[in-house]
């Protein structure tokens, strides 16, 4: 959207804006800014071929932020009268204030490249055009098995249209798009019963859904769920453990990519705070945060201060070199921000978040990588974590994976924790194959007590040890 028309859509004028803006900066400012946000969402859930659960919601309200040197005042309110926003900006001014007013701008519309263009808004897509593709999944994941016994399928899309003014009279307008689709099965076989899921998340229109889409989310849950009739449960002890291309990007994202988030760094929690310029990984590994690919659910034109995304290379051939910034951490280092400021909602102040993050290929193959483990494991489907951002300690749960016996795939194996330290981890990198792709299913991020949408990624990558909770722990 462009950002004048945008300005009608939230029923708001630049003369507003810029007495809203007087008011917030009133009592000094390093920065500041105001946005606004309209987000429209929808969920359906079908629990064998009946729909269980329809929900729409609307949200809208602007946060008003000041930031002066370390102290940060922010407010919101969902009502836009004029007479509201100046009290919030009172209160948000009272948090944090300097001593010299800040005189408003007038406003500049900035533009931004467009990563995620679709054809129909999900505001005008109807129910009756969803149903049929639920009702189309549940139908092909029972035609492609027949032990399935249970198929839930959950449904959701959400639009938003946010609008970011900043003190300076930058004036950003952004759309953003999401959808999501999840197919739980469960199936039973001589007398066991085993589930699992698979789901697609993008910022795409309801177009995306083709049969073949369909087919392969269905597919993907059958074949995670059947598998497990074969699964038996690894030995235990440390092993060293390929990562799965794909989705095992969440162990990067979790234990090493959190330690890269500039907030952690500049208090000094993190692993990684004196560390950039340094070693931290064999130099065949690079990591990238990216916000600039095409239709990712973890894809930004901007983030949420209004600043365009960029592809950050935080690991450059095993060197840390840069860290993910927002605007407050900028400044502090004396750089420009990565586009790395976000936030859940108006409700909540901005941070250094993730984006799509993702080690790039790397010198050797899937084949050579398996091939030279002599006992070790696959972990293939992540299912939850928790890890100690400071240190980068994780436990992680797989659903699915593989044993590796004198070089070759022998077995399936099922509900293995894996156990170490992400910088630790990281350091015993052995290999890293040349297959790295991001995983197509919808993460969501959450952090001090903001969700994101993100996206994740790696090539197969072998790390020589890691603790594995098996049989015989």
């Amino acid at each position: 959207p462009e950002p004048n028309q945008t300005l009608s859509y939230f029923s708001v004028d630049e003369s507003t804006i810029r007495r809203v803006m007087a008011e917030l900066t009133a009592r000094g400012a390093d920065a500041a800014d105001l946005y606004f946000q309209h987000a429209r969402a929808n969920s359906i859930t079908m629990e064998d071929g009946l729909i269980s659960r329809a929900a729409s919601s609307v949200d809208q309200g602007v946060g008003l932020r000041v930031v002066v040197g370390d102290q940060t005042g922010y407010a919101f309110t969902e009502d836009l009268s004029l007479e509201a926003m100046l009290a919030a900006a009172r209160t948000a001014a009272s948090i944090a204030h300097g001593s010299k007013a800040v005189l408003p701008v007038g406003l500049t519309p900035r533009e931004h490249a467009d990563y995620y263009p679709i054809g129909r808004s999900w505001i005008d897509v109807g129910i009756a055009e969803k149903l049929p593709l639920i009702q189309r999944l549940d139908a092909i994941a029972r035609g492609m098995e027949e032990s399935i016994s249970k198929v839930t399928v959950s449904w959701a899309d959400a639009e938003e249209t946010v609008l970011i003014v900043d003190m300076h009279g930058n004036m950003i307008a952004d759309g953003r798009p999401m959808t999501r689709l999840w197919c739980s099965l469960t199936a039973t076989k001589n007398g066991k019963t085993q589930s699992n899921s698979a789901n697609l998340a993008a910022r795409r229109g309801i177009d995306w859904y083709t049969d073949e889409r369909l087919e392969f989310v269905a597919r993907e849950a059958i074949d995670r769920t059947m598998i497990l009739f074969e699964a038996r449960r690894p030995p235990a002890g440390e092993l060293p453990v390929v990562l799965a291309a794909g989705a095992s990007g969440i162990l990067l994202h979790e234990a090493i990519g959190h330690g890269m988030e500039a907030d952690f760094n500049r208090k000094g929690t993190s692993i990684y705070a004196e560390m950039l310029g340094k070693k931290v990984a064999p130099d065949f590994v690079t990591i990238v945060d990216n916000g600039t690919q095409d239709f990712e659910r973890g894809a930004l034109n901007v983030d949420d201060e209004g600043v365009p995304c960029e592809r950050t290379v935080l690991v450059e051939n095993g060197t840390l070199a840069s860290y993910l910034h927002d605007g407050i951490s900028a400044r502090h280092y004396g750089i420009k921000p990565t586009g790395s400021g976000r936030r859940e909602s108006f409700r909540h102040s901005p941070m250094p978040r993730m984006r799509s993050t993702y080690m790039e290929n790397g010198p050797h193959t899937r084949d050579e990588i398996i091939a030279s483990v002599k006992k070790g494991i696959i972990a293939e489907t992540f299912t939850n974590g928790q890890v100690q951002i400071g240190a980068g300690d994780f436990t992680f749960y797989i659903k699915n994976g593989w044993l590796i016996e004198d070089g070759k795939i022998t077995a399936p194996i099922k509900d293995i924790n894996i156990i170490g330290n992400g910088p630790e981890a990281l350091r015993n990198v052995t290999m890293v194959a040349d297959d790295s792709k991001l995983d197509f299913g919808g993460w969501t991020c959450g952090k001090d007590g903001q969700s994101v949408p993100v996206s994740q990624g790696i090539p197969t990558t072998l790390v020589s040890k890691l603790v594995v909770g098996g049989e015989n722990v």
